[in-house]
């Protein structure tokens, strides 16, 4: 048996290191707590995060700013069995990043024993040969210390098993701020040396529609997960500043559409009288408004675009 390293504290850095920078992406099951942990890195709302497991479809980048480095989390869609053609586009998509990025980070919540879907990744994982591996153990907060334990022999005993070792086994909680940084200080080494790649302000690239959209996605999926889990997708088609308003006080016009598989979800979405699609809009609208940082009007409309999951034209259309 080899020894296993976890880490629980930082180590001292070396004097004047060069600027990294790189592409790191974590991968896991859904409701793994990536997009939890991607916030707490960034430090602000950026990746969608919502109890609902394939929430994030497109690829939302935050970036980490630190003196030294500038580590970019690309977050990708989770990695799952496909059964619609949505399904295997998604998979590829994973892939294709995975081999892209400098590190991936496998979370693994502390609170749920290994199970196939892990496996599955991590076979996956197996086969992506020269990218360091990192395991995450998340949601440390909700479970003792022995269970933590047991959790960290599993994770290197499943890298074993698969023939390949972890960069790092490192087991933080996103909630509780706990090892959050030092999850920062183990991923930057494994990034290439570089100038940073984007601009000290920038928190994401992602262009401001994709985020608006998922912004509206995630209030039109509240309360309704059960019904429609993912038959839901939105498109901002046009977003245009209000004319003849004064420049102190602007306007953005936004024309959303939401789009549903089927003519009998449209009652649901839109609720009695008007009432749940109301309620989305204001919700949307104020997170689209401190997103922005300016005033919207906010204009959705709901349609029906028949089985888009499995439709290669509307899946185009839709932005997938």
């Amino acid at each position: 048996m080899g020894a296993m390293s976890v880490r629980t504290q930082s180590s001292e850095q070396p004097a004047e290191a060069a600027h990294r920078a790189g592409f790191a992406c974590f991968v896991g099951r859904p409701n793994a707590g990536k997009s939890t942990l991607t916030n707490a890195l960034v430090g602000q709302k950026v990746a969608i995060t919502a109890n609902q497991p394939q929430t994030t479809r497109h690829t939302v980048r935050g970036i980490v700013h630190r003196p030294e480095a500038q580590l970019i989390l690309v977050d990708t869609p989770g990695l799952h069995k496909p059964r619609t053609l949505l399904g295997e586009r998604l998979n590829d998509v994973v892939r294709t990043t995975w081999a892209e990025v400098d590190v991936i980070g496998f979370c693994l919540p502390a609170n749920e024993k290994l199970g196939p879907g892990d496996r599955f990744i991590a076979k996956e994982l197996a086969s992506i040969k020269k990218t360091p591996k990192i395991a995450i153990v998340t949601k440390t907060d909700l479970v003792e210390s022995k269970q933590l334990a047991e959790q960290l022999i599993a994770i290197d005993q499943l890298g074993k098993e698969l023939g390949f070792e972890w960069a790092e086994i490192v087991p933080v909680s996103a909630v509780a701020d706990k090892q959050v940084d030092l999850l920062a200080d183990l991923l930057v080494p494994l990034l290439p040396e570089g100038p940073a790649l984007y601009p000290e302000g920038d928190l994401t690239d992602e262009p401001e529609q994709v985020m608006i959209a998922e912004l509206i996605r995630e209030a039109a999926l509240e309360g309704v997960r059960d019904e429609l889990p993912h038959s839901i997708a939105v498109v901002v088609e046009e977003m245009l500043p209000r004319e003849d308003r004064p420049a102190d006080r602007p306007l953005l016009d936004i024309h959303a559409f939401v789009y549903i598989e089927r003519p009998s979800q449209k009652g649901i979405i839109i609720g009695p009288k008007g009432k749940r699609l109301k309620e989305v809009g204001i919700k949307s609208r104020k997170q689209i408004e401190a997103l922005l940082g300016t005033p919207v009007f906010l204009d959705l409309h709901v349609k029906v675009a028949k089985d888009w999951q499995r439709d290669p034209r509307q899946l185009r259309k839709l932005g997938f």
